[in-house]
């Protein structure tokens, strides 16, 4: 444990050191904001849901930023070595990692209670869908996150690693529209796996135990798979 909170207290502070967490939070919170003034002069609600459908997509982008030198950076300058021989063991280092990119996802997220807290200062917006929505949102990102650092864990380029993450969230992403072709049972596990059609009851207020799973299985896959990847650096 204490390994873990050494790895990620290192990682966020390396996350500070270089542009990049200004950069990235300094974007989001650009557009999330240009995008909940529009909705919300076009919608006249005051609702976050449709804000939330477009942080998911948003994601996409986020993530591959977030995750890209987690590992990929250390494999370039060959610190890999070092952090593998030293008293930790590899899931702490990965555990490390992934919470530092979870907490500054969190952080970028808590900045955006601004957006509610206007809603309940100028009108009478529904807490549930909005909690839920923030929930959904931290788990979606929580899996996307799990995926980027396996992505970041085999190469030692940051931008190949970007790109892997990238197209790994967009398949998860795209699959619910396969599931439409293919018929059961095949259609039916496919749309389970599809991302959106997990994350879409959380932005309606609807907490679904199956959706949780999902995302939390989503993520001890992906870091599960990190694992195993810097075992087998051991043995080359």
């Amino acid at each position: 444990m204490r390994g873990t909170l050494a790895i990620a207290l290192r990682e966020l502070k390396s996350y500070f050191a270089s542009p990049v967490a200004y950069i990235v939070t300094a974007a989001f919170l650009v557009v999330t904001g240009y995008l909940f003034t529009l909705i919300l002069l076009y919608s006249r609600e005051a609702s976050l849901r449709y804000l939330f459908g477009n942080m998911s997509v948003l994601l996409l982008i986020v993530s591959p930023a977030l995750t890209m030198r987690l590992l990929a950076e250390e494999q370039r300058t060959g610190t890999i070595e070092l952090l593998l021989t030293s008293p930790v063991r590899d899931r702490e280092v990965v555990i490390g990692k992934f919470l530092a990119s979870l907490g500054l996802l969190a952080a970028m997220l808590g900045m955006t209670l601004f957006y509610p807290l206007l809603l309940f200062v100028y009108g009478h917006p529904d807490k549930g869908p909005i909690l839920s929505g923030y929930v959904g949102t931290l788990l979606l990102g929580a899996s996307f996150l799990s995926i980027g650092l396996f992505a970041s864990s085999l190469t030692a380029n940051q931008i190949v690693a970007a790109v892997l993450t990238f197209m790994g969230l967009l398949l998860f992403w795209l699959i619910g529209g396969a599931a439409d072709l293919a018929g059961p049972p095949l259609g039916d596990l496919l749309r389970y796996l599809a991302v959106d059609q997990n994350y879409n009851d959380f932005t309606a207020g609807v907490v679904d135990s199956k959706a949780v799973v999902y995302f939390i299985s989503v993520v001890v896959v992906f870091m599960y798979a990190t694992v195993r990847t810097l075992e087998s650096r051991r043995w080359r």
